[in-house]
């Protein structure tokens, strides 16, 4: 068998020929996975810590989405307490007897209307709602909610309300639309998180979608020398150099990738960073700033507030907080809105998530326990005003535990960012939020919608069907179209480098045609995993194979 020495050379066996056959199982995955490439991890950046997730430009020319719309989560781990939150002023007698010791009183409001306010640690949002730029979803939640921080966490993640499920509804979508996902790292990451690492959200099928660092000070310094790995001399016929070649390319994208953000980072204007709260929302939304105005192009951010879990002594430390939060979403659009080179304000939209709200009874100690529905709120010049979404949860009609009953499912909160802001084809949608009752989430009017802005990526409809299958060690693509076409296949290898054409021809209506790879590439095909891409009149398709 062939060996490599620690200095990565290739050695022949004794009668100076490698074996091909070797580990023809070997999957690169595996292999990476293995050595610890691959996993959760992080990298610093300003002094906080950021991991990644990103898909390959063969994907991103596939499918990505043609507006230029950035979501941010804002995480409020713990489970806020939206009743001291978004205060019920229409229904305060029942609010105040429920909470004698914990309510906000009416000198601490801030009024949004006459039947809702926010406490007066959130003044830094007033502003915001006065220039029609907050909106605020009543009762989102789910039915039966789990009052764990654990499961919690992961169902308004994997958004599966039956059983334990270790994806999450934007793994599901970046899976879908990013076949060659973990192959092939792109030149900018379509979704980041800073505060947390490893978010379940972003885990999908296949991969976890985050992109691990093991020691960041040796990629600091990777990128200042600019010190990549040599490519030359490797020989691909023998399986250990096809092995050491994909280590070596993959760390080399490691490199590459962490300049970009590096770059963008530092090609951005500082404007109003300087008035950032020196905390740790505060720093999370000024790097997330500087990486948009750089030019990132990342279309998801994630950032984290812990601490909402406020059992006791509830007041101080969730006045705390929600000044935290208020200062750093307000500081974050100024900062957008200063630099005017692009109207950077207008395409962020900015939306609350956490795990759980808070029980609508105090507890005897100052505080409030686990429960079930709370507020969503969103923030940005694209809400075009601002007000209130949905029904809010009737005060005196609460479970044996004491909590209000959702009105809201938070699935129907993803649909609507998802279709009417990211601007995803529907039956995308439904299958990255495991729709199985009969859906589609109908949206909810929260002041934008996706009309003249379209997708690449195929519909559900009268679309293409392409489905690999595997038999006798070969590897078959089955495709059938709705209506007659012609029809480009190629073969894409884990690099992104086109190593067939297994189809160039007319397809008619109805025939279902079938490809076996291997017979149709006419070149030698290593075992591992592959892309294929169908080019038609119609629309662009992808998915990845297995070649045994």
């Amino acid at each position: 068998m062939c060996e490599t020495n620690h200095n990565h050379n290739i050695k022949l066996d004794k009668n100076g020929n490698c074996n091909t056959d070797e580990h023809k199982t070997w999957n690169r995955r595996s292999f990476l996975q293995a050595l610890g490439l691959v996993g959760g991890g992080s990298m610093m950046l300003a002094n906080t810590p950021l991991s990644v997730s990103r898909p390959s430009p063969l994907s991103i020319a596939l499918s990505q989405s043609t507006n230029e719309n950035i979501l941010v989560l804002v995480r409020l781990q713990g489970g806020n307490d939206g009743f001291n939150t978004i205060i019920p002023v229409y229904d305060y007698d029942v609010y105040a007897n429920a909470r004698p010791l914990i309510r906000i009183p009416p000198s601490e409001f801030i009024n949004l209307s006459d039947d809702y306010a926010m406490p007066k640690p959130m003044n830094k949002l007033e502003s915001v709602w006065g220039e029609g730029q907050m909106k605020v979803v009543h009762g989102v939640g789910y039915e039966n909610s789990s009052l764990s921080h654990f499961k919690g966490s992961d169902i308004y993640a994997n958004t599966n309300l039956q059983e334990d499920d270790r994806t999450g509804f934007m793994g599901r979508y970046f899976g879908e639309i990013y076949p060659d996902y973990f192959f092939n790292p792109p030149p900018s990451p379509p979704s980041l998180q800073i505060g947390s690492i490893g978010n379940l959200i972003f885990k999908g099928p296949e991969s976890d979608y985050s992109f691990a660092v093991s020691d960041p000070r040796r990629l600091l310094q990777i990128i200042e020398n600019e010190t990549f790995y040599n490519l030359d001399g490797v020989d691909e016929n023998c399986t250990y150099g096809e092995k050491l070649r994909f280590l070596r390319e993959a760390t080399n994208t490691t490199f590459d990738y962490a300049e970009v953000i590096s770059a963008a980072y530092e090609r951005s204007p500082e404007y109003t960073d300087s008035s950032y709260q020196d905390d740790s929302l505060g720093r999370q939304f000024r790097i997330i700033s500087r990486l948009i105005r750089g030019g990132l192009g990342t279309k998801v951010y994630l950032v984290t507030l812990g601490g909402f879990d406020t059992h006791n002594n509830q007041i101080q430390r969730h006045q705390q907080l929600l000044t935290s939060f208020s200062e750093a979403v307000s500081t974050f659009y100024k900062d957008l809105a200063a630099d005017q080179s692009e109207d950077w304000a207008g395409r962020v939209l900015t939306m609350t998530m956490s795990e759980f709200g808070r029980r609508f009874r105090e507890n005897g100690s100052l505080g409030t326990d686990h429960g079930t529905a709370a507020p969503t709120m969103f923030f940005g010049p694209a809400l075009n005003g601002s007000g209130f979404v949905g029904e809010h949860p009737d005060l005196n009609n609460l479970t044996r535990g004491g909590n209000v009953t959702n009105t809201v499912d938070f699935r129907q909160v993803y649909a609507t960012v998802m279709k009417d802001w990211l601007c995803v084809d529907e039956g995308l949608v439904g299958r990255s939020l495991l729709d199985t009752d009969g859906g589609p989430f109908e949206s909810l009017d929260l002041g934008f919608n996706c009309s003249g802005t379209t997708s690449n990526i195929p519909s559900d409809g009268e679309s293409l069907s392409h489905i690999p299958t595997y038999s006798d060690s070969q590897t078959f693509i089955n495709i059938v179209t709705p209506q007659t076409t012609h029809i480009d296949v190629s073969l894409y290898n884990i690099v992104g480098q086109k190593v067939a054409t297994l189809a160039n021809e007319m397809l008619m209506e109805g025939v279902n045609m079938v490809i076996n790879v291997k017979d149709s590439a006419n070149t030698r095909l290593s075992t591992g995993p592959y892309v294929y891409q169908i080019k038609t009149n119609n629309g662009d398709y992808s998915k990845s194979i297995i070649i045994s």
